[in-house]
């Protein structure tokens, strides 16, 4: 069992830049498949990016080439490195993690942070 909390949201310029974090607590970090999704307003949760137990990693249609995917298997840590945001964007990003799913489904994942706003202003 892992718990997750995410951080490096906020408000940016359209053009910019933000490095979302995702801090898992528990020991068996390293053999969990570890993804973001995101919720913008009035819309349902999507995937955004995955990076499964071995470090191979996918990524939605909309964000490829501006986005990166990483962990940290040191630091019980992963990352989203978002570039050339835009305002669409803009939503609610979410952490999660599961030992046995690498899928794009948010159902297919057990655990969950709480989320992390990020705002890009056109």
């Amino acid at each position: 069992q892992i718990q997750l909390v995410e951080s490096g949201g906020g408000l940016v310029q359209a053009g910019g830049s933000l490095r979302l974090s995702c801090a898992a607590s528990g020991r068996t970090f390293s053999i969990y498949n570890m993804a973001w999704f995101r919720q913008g307003p009035g819309k349902e949760r999507e995937f955004v990016a995955v990076v499964n137990w071995i470090g191979g990693t996918g990524y939605a249609a909309f964000v490829k080439g501006r986005f990166t995917i990483s962990r940290d298997n040191a630091k019980n840590t992963v990352y989203l490195q978002m570039n050339s945001l835009k305002s669409e964007d803009t939503a609610v990003y979410y952490c999660a993690g599961d030992r046995h799913s690498s899928a794009t489904r948010p159902s297919s994942y057990d655990y969950w942070g709480q989320g992390t706003q990020v705002t890009v202003s056109s």
